[in-house]
């Protein structure tokens, strides 16, 4: 039966559907109530063949601009429904999570993922002694048996989606459900832009590439250092910002040149109040696409330009981009006659799609992006000049992590905290202090990776410590899940010097440096009187700690 549409339905409202038939409905209703003021959201509870009938039912009259799901669900609506489906994926934090709830209920788990397995589970399987049984399904046929295999394995405990843990559930075992409040409300975002940029295609044609748009969802304030260096960069893109001029940012992999352009983007004065939608922010990576797909990317192409072009044609980014921001990032790996094609578009302010005649007028600010020197590519005739000039008008030169050696500490405790709380793991009071005595480590590494690699690695570490939640933040600790860092410690002895000079001298425990009385009571206190805990939180032995409360409780009676 076909339900008319509301009456009081917004014409302007994104209209989005959620559509769960296990325990993730809750998940989504709790998350709709912080959505329900920008969007109008509503639930469908059916999954599968009766999911995809309600709907295209449904659509013959009504509205839908996304619809959200996840799992096998989400990836079976994804092929068959005619509308963007956005499937919110359980990130590696709700698995390291879900895993440490199913160990306090059994030291037996089973893991049951839909047709791909996590074969990185390995590494922390086997640090933390955890016995997983890895399995994957296709169908809920698959599901059921998978289940049942695991409870003649004698599994007690099931960690999955929602069709797993009700399944596990029937099954006398207990089910711990994978998806967090933050994996559903990204899904929430996700599909909330792409309503508002599906809105947009409408306003400018049907061939806006939406798949390619995104919003820019940095600010200043996350280009993170007290540095003076990182200082420099921020009053530069404040800067920038006001000017419509090209922009070329440089800097290595991993310093956050896309970041930067967010930012510049976002301090522009237009969008002060402003939706961005109305000022879009379009990245495309120019190194990642064959010279054909990027030519049609760029600036779109009309109906039988090529086989298998769409049907209508298709505009491109710089369409897309109008009256906002194009990001070209790695412009430097741009083919040489592209750049003839890009020169023309930033000179005449028109694109003409591949396979068309009519020039179409677009107004985009560029901003390029590379970690290659291209007045080096210019010398060589790998690049041309005319375009790196125009492209180059305002120039940002972001720095290496190892250039900034003095924002390290902080960098790392900001990231761990934040990966801490996406497994909704509170960071104990000492982790500040607990940082700055592993500052010395930190710093003597070059960090080719940049920010980027810090902050995957303090992902890394959380995982940890929320699974061992008195477990100390020690040296030992980052070294035994980051032995990159190990390696770099013969070979950067001079580094460490002046790493530690970063930290106060009191902060420093080593076997060189033991800590006072009054540090090793309060361990004690924390871990209530556990010394091995104790030791590995201070970084010294168990036979120092035995010698030094030995040597305490002798000094009184030497006193005496």
């Amino acid at each position: 039966m076909k339900r008319p549409a509301p009456a009081d339905r917004l014409a302007d409202k994104p209209v989005i559907w959620t559509v769960s038939m296990s325990r993730l409905s809750e998940l989504f209703r709790d998350i709709t109530l912080e959505f329900d003021g920008v969007a109008d959201i509503e639930p469908i509870h059916l999954g599968f063949d009766e999911a995809v009938r309600a709907i295209r039912e449904r659509l013959a009259s009504e509205r839908c601009d996304v619809v959200i799901s996840a799992g096998s669900n989400g990836a079976y609506l994804k092929s068959r429904l005619p509308v963007p489906v956005v499937v919110a994926r359980a990130s590696g934090f709700d698995v390291m999570q879900a895993l440490a709830r199913a160990r306090q209920i059994s030291a037996r788990i089973g893991l049951v993922t839909y047709q791909e397995a996590m074969p990185a589970l390995a590494e922390f399987q086997q640090m933390f002694g955890l016995d997983i049984a890895q399995r994957t399904y296709a169908t809920e046929e698959d599901a059921r048996a998978v289940v049942q295999e695991l409870k003649a394995g004698g599994v007690q405990a099931v960690v999955g989606a929602g069709l797993i843990t009700d399944l596990a559930e029937e099954a006398g075992m207990q089910g711990i459900f994978l998806y967090s409040s933050a994996t559903v409300r990204q899904a929430f975002e996700d599909a909330l832009e792409l309503a508002r940029l599906t809105q947009l295609e409408s306003t400018r044609g049907p061939s806006l590439p939406v798949a390619d748009s995104l919003r820019a969802r940095h600010h200043l304030k996350d280009l993170r250092g007290d540095s003076e260096v990182m200082e420099t960069v921020r009053q530069s893109i404040t800067l920038f910002a006001r000017s419509p001029a090209n922009v070329l940012i440089q800097g290595e992999t991993g310093t956050g040149k896309e970041l930067a352009a967010q930012a510049i983007h976002r301090a522009h004065p237009r969008m002060q109040g402003k939706t961005q939608a109305a000022h879009p922010f379009v990245a495309i990576n120019c190194g990642a696409l064959a010279e054909s797909l990027l030519e049609s990317e760029l600036f779109g192409y009309e109906e039988g330009a090529f086989t298998g072009s769409r049907r209508g044609g298709r505009a491109g980014v710089f369409e897309a981009a109008h009256r906002g921001t194009l990001l070209l990032d790695e412009i430097g790996e741009m083919p040489l006659p592209l750049q003839t094609r890009l020169l023309r578009v930033l000179e005449e302010r028109e694109v003409v799609r591949v396979g068309g005649t009519r020039p179409i007028a677009v107004q985009v600010r560029i901003i390029s992006a590379t970690h290659c020197d291209l007045e080096a590519r210019v010398r060589d005739g790998r690049f041309r000049a005319d375009l790196y000039y125009r492209l180059s008008v305002l120039r940002l030169q972001l720095p290496p992590l190892r250039a900034r050696r003095e924002d390290i500490a902080a960098l790392a405790e900001w990231h761990l905290k934040h990966a801490l709380a996406a497994l909704d793991a509170r960071p104990h009071a000492n982790l500040g202090a607990e940082l700055l005595r592993c500052a010395p480590l930190l710093g003597a590494y070059d960090w080719p990776g940049n920010v980027r690699e810090l902050r995957n690695l303090m992902e890394r570490l959380a995982l940890f410590l929320a699974a061992e939640p008195l477990q100390a933040l020690t040296p030992a600790l980052i070294q035994r899940v980051a032995p990159e860092l190990a390696g770099m410690a013969g070979m950067a002895q001079p580094l460490l010097s002046s790493a530690a000079e970063m930290v106060a001298p009191h902060a420093l425990t080593s076997p060189d440096i033991a800590p006072d009385a009054d540090a090793i009571e309060a361990a004690l206190r924390r871990f209530r009187g556990n010394r091995a805990a104790a030791a590995r939180h201070l970084g010294i032995s168990r036979t120092t700690l035995w010698r030094k409360l030995k040597e305490a409780e002798a000094q009184p009676k030497a006193q005496a």
